[in-house]
């Protein structure tokens, strides 16, 4: 299957059957998570996988009550970093010169180009910009379950200062952004399964300037 018949196939999926993904598919996806390019390759988030079931109860009553949270297998939830420090900026360019083996001066140059922006930045803009870098990662990760046969819903619907709490993701320095249920489609009970793929026609989504 290619790319473009992986995203026409996959959909939000409105109801779980609560099945087991078997660890070599999820460990895929989260590889996939892992690989996804971002913004100066800084990575700034984290992701938690949840499968016990009185946490994911929890989420769901701070969910809106979406049945996807439980009924998933795995509930991932995406965290931004709260700021770009620089003890955080350092980490990952330390990280790249060890698994390179080489410290490049143009590399160390933009470096200090991002130790001299980001720290002095106001907090909340530096964590708006990161929590954008999981909308990609999300993006991999639904791309590469469905290649795996894994049905997936990304949810904004939930109280995200609740969730915090639920996962103590502020004294980590983290903030959530999203969450995404991964398992297999309850066929009989999802109202969306059958339904046609309804998408903007090209003539009203694309503006070509010659």
């Amino acid at each position: 299957m290619d790319f473009l018949e992986l995203l026409n196939n996959r959909y939000a999926c409105k109801a779980m059957t609560g099945e087991t993904i078997p660890n070599e598919k999820i460990e895929n996806i989260l590889e996939a998570i892992r690989l996804t390019p971002t913004s100066s390759g800084l990575q700034p988030f984290e992701v938690f996988v949840i499968t016990n079931p009185d946490v994911k109860a929890e989420i769901r009553k701070i969910a809106w009550n979406q049945s996807q949270v439980t009924d998933c297998f795995h509930l991932l939830v995406f965290a931004a970093w709260d700021n770009y420090t620089t003890e955080r900026i350092n980490h990952m360019f330390d990280l790249t010169n060890e698994i390179r083996g080489i410290k490049n001066e143009g590399w160390e140059a933009y470096r200090q180009k991002l130790l001299s922006f980001y720290p002095d930045q106001d907090p909340e803009e530096n964590y708006n910009h990161a929590a954008k870098q999981t909308y990609i990662a999300l993006m991999s990760a639904m791309t590469q379950a469905e290649y795996e046969g894994i049905d997936s819903t990304p949810m904004e619907g939930f109280d995200r200062d609740e969730l915090d709490k639920i996962l103590d993701l502020r004294v980590k320095n983290l903030r959530r952004t999203l969450i995404l249920p991964l398992g297999y489609k309850n066929v009989p009970n999802d109202w969306l399964v059958n339904l046609k793929k309804v998408r903007k026609p090209m003539n009203e989504l694309v503006t070509l300037i010659d």
